[in-house]
């Protein structure tokens, strides 16, 4: 059935909630799209007059869409090439969707999608609708055809897989870049005490590559390794400059509400470093160099002024 302009235009004033909602719930911004355009394609073969709720519709196509491809992906990254880490969003990406609320922020930090890796679909689902977006579990138990009592049991597990994580602290823009510029006069220092006191005792750096670009599957875990580890990333050399194809200027940024290094050669984002941050310290550097997962990060870089960069390898 042929969708009216009218029709096109509320799919369209749905697409940035359905974009965040399908973001949060599959870690990648080009499965989101994907996803969303496929609830748009069945939004467009469907008997529109007959839906009452187009929102409520919509958003339990795109849940059970996200739900399917959770399921099969989970059986492609047993073949994934090294350490599977979500895909960073820049500040001001719209994708990240609503962040007026803790819950909200937190929800799409990239420690927590970190953590939601640890989910089954369902707690995933259900966690996002209600944490994120502030569905009522009635709406949620329709969403997913399971009973309300349900919804409520799954967001209880779920939270405490969530919760069994670290205890992080919020971080305006302010605040992130001076911790990033703090932590790159250790880095860059050539010692490693500079950055041992920068790190907790149990933090851990852990890169995903995918196959294509050099990265440690297995996590640097202590201070000490995790220094020592440092300090050879951030030293020049022609080999490094060689593989990026340039000498990588470093700035500071803020990625998925997080503290973060942005790696740019010729305009084009070669790796984000998201620092997960306590009153401690830093618990932990997560490194996202695979460049499939980098499009949407350097197509957003290109687009905006970021004056001159802290460091350049």
């Amino acid at each position: 059935m042929a969708l009216i302009i009218s029709d096109v235009d509320r799919f369209q004033a749905a697409r940035p909630r359905l974009e965040a909602i399908a973001y949060r719930l599959l870690g990648s911004a080009s499965e989101a799209e994907d996803a969303v355009q496929e609830t748009f394609l069945r939004w467009q073969a469907a008997d529109v007059e007959r839906i009452e709720v187009p929102e409520a519709w919509l958003t339990k196509v795109l849940t059970n869409l996200c739900l399917n491809q959770l399921t099969s992906a989970r059986a492609r990254r047993e073949t994934y090439v090294g350490r599977w880490l979500p895909e960073p969003l820049l500040a001001g990406d719209p994708m990240l969707g609503p962040a007026d609320t803790a819950e909200q922020r937190e929800s799409v930090s990239y420690a927590v999608l970190v953590l939601l890796e640890r989910l089954s679909p369902n707690e995933r689902a259900v966690y996002v609708l209600r944490e994120a977006f502030d569905y009522p579990h009635r709406e949620i138990a329709e969403m997913l055809d399971i009973t309300e009592a349900a919804s409520q049991q799954i967001l209880h597990r779920a939270k405490k897989h969530v919760a069994d994580g670290r205890a992080r602290t919020e971080i305006d823009e302010a605040a992130a870049r001076r911790i990033v510029e703090e932590f790159l006069v250790a880095a860059t220092s050539g010692r490693t005490e500079p950055l041992v006191r920068l790190l907790t005792q149990d933090a851990v750096s852990v890169g995903d590559g995918g196959g294509k670009v050099p990265a440690r599957a297995k996590a640097f875990e202590g201070a000490l390794a995790v220094a020592k580890f440092l300090r050879g990333l951030f030293k020049p050399s022609d080999a490094k400059r060689a593989h990026v194809g340039g000498a990588p200027a470093i700035y500071a940024a803020t990625a998925n509400g997080e503290p973060a290094i942005v790696a740019v050669v010729d305009g084009r984002v070669v790796g984000i470093t998201c620092l997960e941050v306590t009153e401690q310290g830093i618990v932990a550097l997560r490194s996202q160099v695979n460049p499939d997962k980098l499009v949407r990060a350097s197509e957003q870089w290109a687009a905006a002024e970021h004056g001159n960069p802290l460091y350049i390898l």
